[in-house]
């Protein structure tokens, strides 16, 4: 049997729900397993041309799925602890759904009766995606062999196309964004372990430790802290500048600390580029920090007045000059130890003396802001203390 014919056959769906009257009309709330989610919704991507009519414009509502966030939501899903607690908004037409407010059932199914010239709608055609799209197009890549993944659902029956679009943009474009420092904060609760929640944990060790050069320097929830002066990088900056030394798949690693495995070790030409990978698996979070600490404290020694200053256009201790060091710090920490040792200051110190780079030079226009200045400087100082070979 081909695609189209079953696509052609008569489907349906009952599906308990609960109706729910709002201001801008009544909705159905129900749990679809997500198999049947994937198979009857659609994503209409929105479509700008000049030539078309006002209300043509609203036609496509949706945005252009994003590949990158799809393949971190098809990982997710396949975790242990995933979890979808909020609704994916679908509208479906009136002539798909039947409610029977007795049962406090819905009914959805592909158009039996097309009317009036109407094209027949197939089952992948019944629900429109409002919201949801990547989390649907996630799902698609879900494990037959994990428990079964139900979905709630919003659904709206008959609602015309601009109310469509009015809903997508306040959903989509009036929520508040949760700052990733937050985020990475809340792996202080967790009781497994993971990558996420040692590179936090480090973070806060060298916020608060009074000797560190990052005393009381980091955002800890991404914004300035109350009482607290000089505060130069957020806590996901540094947490996501440690984590690539840590792991190549840190939502795969907590989801198998999760499930009581140990995630793989790497081997020995692999610990080149995961400097940190059996460390962290072998639970030696404070030599990390350690390292972590001696390198960034020589760093502090070798230019004080720049690592220190908090005038305008300086940027060692800021994001960009932060990043640039802790990209220098996978060649330099190889080319004086092996992965697993833990230098001295000292050691890291010699290495930064051979840098010709003054306090003054660590401006803005010397090094530009964004990625173009923290590259110039990686490989300014990369040069300068002879690691291009590392």
């Amino acid at each position: 049997m081909s695609a189209q014919s079953i696509l052609d056959d008569d489907y349906e769906i009952s599906l308990k729900c609960v109706k729910v009257a709002q201001p801008i009309g009544d909705f159905f709330i129900a749990a679809i397993p997500s198999e049947v989610l994937v198979e009857i919704t659609f994503s209409d991507v929105r479509r700008m041309s000049g030539d078309e009519r006002e209300m043509d414009s609203y036609l496509g509502i949706q945005r252009e799925v994003d590949p990158k966030r799809v393949k971190e939501i098809a990982a997710y899903v396949n975790t242990v602890d995933a979890c979808f607690p909020t609704a994916v908004i679908l509208a479906v037409p009136g002539r798909c759904a039947e409610f029977d407010e007795d049962a406090g059932r819905l009914i959805l199914r592909n158009d039996l009766n097309p009317e009036g010239g109407k094209e027949r709608i197939t089952r992948v055609e019944i629900a429109k995606v409002l919201d949801g799209q990547h989390r649907i197009e996630g799902l698609r890549h879900l494990k037959r062999e994990n428990r079964p993944f139900e979905v709630n659902v919003s659904i709206f029956v008959d609602m015309d196309i601009e109310s469509q679009a009015y809903l997508f943009s306040k959903v989509n474009l009036a929520q508040t964004k949760v700052k990733k420092s937050l985020v990475y904060d809340l792996f202080d609760y967790a009781k497994s372990r993971s990558p996420q929640k040692t590179a936090h944990n480090i973070a806060v060790a060298l916020d608060k430790t009074e000797s560190s050069p990052f005393y009381h320097r980091i955002k800890r929830l991404g914004v300035a802290t109350k009482g607290r002066y000089g505060e130069t990088i957020t806590q996901s900056t540094f947490v996501e500048a440690l984590l690539p030394y840590l792991t190549r798949d840190a939502v795969g690693d907590r989801d198998a600390f999760m499930r009581g495995r140990v995630p793989s070790r790497v081997s020995r030409l692999e610990e080149d580029s995961l400097i940190f990978r059996n460390m962290f698996l072998d639970e030696r979070d404070l030599d990390i920090s350690r390292v972590v600490y001696n390198y960034f404290l020589a760093a502090s020694l070798r230019w004080s007045k720049a690592w220190t200053s908090e005038a305008r256009g300086q940027m060692l201790s800021k994001t960009n000059g932060f990043r640039a060091l802790m990209r220098l710090l996978r060649p330099l920490y190889l080319h004086i130890a092996a992965p697993g040792e833990v230098p001295e200051v000292s050691q890291f110190e010699k290495m930064f003396s051979r840098s010709k780079l003054d306090d003054s030079d660590f401006n803005t226009e010397e090094f530009k802001p964004g990625s173009s200045g923290e590259t110039a400087m990686f490989a300014r100082l990369r040069s300068e203390l002879g690691l291009d070979e590392v």
